[in-house]
């Protein structure tokens, strides 16, 4: 498919005819073996492409977007997703990631990221336990300290939770190229499991020095923004795919610019959002087949910044 444009059409066909419930096929895994990196403080493997809840998820009580976030959370997961990330930040995001965990019996394979998000540390633990229920986990998997607000009170309660088994990973979290400075002085000096950052194919600041820093402190990264909330992939949607995307398996903008991302060795998981099952396991497909080198990573910048 060349056009997307024409994938969009596609999908919103094949969705209207799957009609309440993802059918069958799409929710079908691809076939070829998912690409996992390993966490480096821990070894754990973790495949590269996650789910993000930001606006996408803040749909409120609404029954009918409720049942369709529930969808996109089965698609992710039915395609080899672990890692669904929200924040307390997201409006009624934790609860409908909740609800959808509910509905589909509290799937294993979960990977459960949070955040703290709030300016008094003496009042982090009480909102990271009505996050926990909200959620309706356990525990979380990993939880980060969002946009460095009461980063060092916050830090000390979740190593704390770590310490005592009620948490697996400690991480800390920046938005849209904002306050990089600090967070650099942040991954020198603590001991993190995880830090989330900005990066896509324009907005590569992270290379100059985060990304290095991470391998050197043996420090997770987690990709936030990947299509720049959408402006991205709405400047492609009419242009054709360069002949390159085939060369790497890609039938779609979004798959092109997620393996952008993941092809960078230093990057841990990617977390697109979206509200659409469809686009689910669309972005998961980034995770599967050939993956493009230094010299490709370069043509489809610079494709991208003259097609935008």
């Amino acid at each position: 498919m060349k056009h997307s444009t024409e994938r969009r059409i596609l999908l919103h066909a094949m969705l209207a005819g799957a009609g309440s419930a993802v059918c069958g096929p799409l929710l079908a895994a691809a076939p070829g073996p998912l690409l996992t990196r390993p966490i480096p403080s821990s070894g754990e493997a973790l495949p590269v492409v996650g789910l993000g809840s930001w606006i996408t998820f803040n749909v409120g009580d609404d029954p009918a977007a409720r049942a369709r976030c529930t969808q996109v959370v089965q698609a992710f997961l039915a395609n080899g997703g672990r890692l669904i990330d929200s924040s307390p930040m997201y409006g009624s995001a934790q609860a409908v990631i909740g609800h959808a965990l509910g509905q589909l019996k509290h799937p294993q394979a979960l990977f459960s990221a949070d955040k703290v998000w709030i300016g008094s540390g003496a009042r982090g633990p009480a909102q990271i336990d009505s996050s926990r229920r909200l959620w309706g986990v356990p525990r979380f998997d990993l939880l980060q300290v969002h946009n460095l607000l009461a980063w060092e009170e916050h830090l000390r309660t979740l190593q704390q939770m770590k310490a005592e088994k009620r948490l697996r990973y400690v991480g800390i979290t920046t938005s849209e190229g904002r306050r990089h400075g600090e967070l650099i002085k942040i991954m020198e000096t603590q001991p993190l499991d995880f830090v989330q950052v900005s990066y896509n194919v324009l907005d590569r600041e992270i290379e100059a020095r985060i990304l290095p820093l991470a391998r050197e402190r043996k420090i997770g990264v987690i990709v936030n923004r990947p299509f720049r909330q959408g402006d991205l992939t709405q400047a492609l949607a009419n242009k054709p795919l360069p002949g390159w995307a085939a060369e790497i398996g890609c039938t779609s903008w979004a798959q092109a610019l997620l393996k952008f991302i993941v092809a960078e060795p230093g990057v841990s998981c990617v977390i697109p959002a979206t509200s659409n099952p469809l686009h689910a396991r669309d972005n998961m497909l980034a995770a599967r087949g050939p993956m493009p080198d230094a010299a490709l990573r370069r043509r489809i910048a610079a494709d991208v910044a003259r097609l935008t």
